[in-house]
Parts: structure tokens; sequence; C-alpha cells
């Protein structure tokens, strides 16, 4: 019985380009680096959501903190997110 190459040679090509897009970018984005200081201000977050707002600058900040178990004394992972923005609108002159 032949072997129907067609459907795998669409799936070979399609899975490829992905694989060498991929390799791509992987070779222009530069390795990143670990900013203790901004370790730290994450570390610090209260959980929820805060927006503070001063003048023409605003100001967000987010933790979301759990621990999710399998079974009741199952394994477990914590998942801790969080993250802060700020935004900045001033206006300028023309010219």
């Amino acid at each position: 019985m032949p072997l129907p190459l067609a459907p795998i040679a669409g799936f070979a090509l399609r899975y490829g380009a992905v694989a060498v897009a991929a390799y791509a970018v992987s070779r222009h984005v530069d390795r990143g680096f670990r900013d203790q200081r901004a370790e730290d201000a994450l570390d610090d977050l209260n959980e929820g959501l805060s927006l503070n707002r001063d003048g023409d600058q605003a100001n967000v900040s987010g933790r979301y903190r759990r621990i999710i178990r399998i079974g009741d004394n199952g394994p477990g992972i914590e998942v801790d997110i969080s993250g802060f923005g700020r935004v900045k609108l001033r206006r300028v002159s023309p010219g």
C-alpha cells in the first residue's frame, strides 16, 4: 500500500517554515538580563490592582498570586504575576 506523501509534505512545509522563522527571530533578539532593583520592586507590590494619578502622570501596578494544587495535599505550583507601568503625557510646543 503506497504512503500518501501529499498531506505529510504540506505538514512538513508548514512546520519547517515556522521553525525557520523562529530561528531567524532568535538570532536577532538580544539576550535579556535581570535587574535586581526591578525584581525587588515587583516583590514589594501589594496583591490586587491599583491606579495612581498625579498631574500629567498615571501609574498602574498589579499583582496576582495563587497556589494551584492537584488534589488536597498533592503537588502544586505557585503562580505570581506582577507588573507595573507608567504613562506620561505632556504638551509640547510645535516646531
